[in-house]
């Protein structure tokens, strides 16, 4: 996937591996996992518009692609996993950490 660098992002501010889940769109009750294996998620700051943005791609897959606004919250739920909603998409998001480190970082 190619990064606009008009747009001002470039590279990555941060990046670690997780893996991702989606609340079940039909029953809002369980996690749906949207990724097999731990995959890149990566936070990217476009200095043009002064947002920040939340992105995975698996292949040519894109998982995830979430501009945080200042009304999200982030909700650490455990040691290892945090969840948001994405109002934008209508979903809610979950990062499962292989440890409590990258989930703080």
């Amino acid at each position: 996937m190619h990064l606009d660098t008009n747009m001002g992002e470039q590279l990555p501010l941060f990046s670690c591996k997780a893996h991702i889940f989606q609340v079940d769109p039909d029953t809002r009750k369980s996690w749906i996992p949207l990724s097999t294996n731990a995959v890149n998620v990566q936070i990217f700051h476009d200095s043009v518009k002064n947002v920040y943005r939340i992105l995975s791609v698996d292949g040519s897959k894109v998982l995830i692609n979430t501009i945080v606004t200042a009304r999200m919250s982030f909700t650490k739920t455990s040691q290892k996993f945090c969840q948001w909603v994405d109002s934008r998409a209508n979903h809610v998001y979950g990062l499962g950490f292989s440890n409590e480190s990258d989930l703080t970082r």
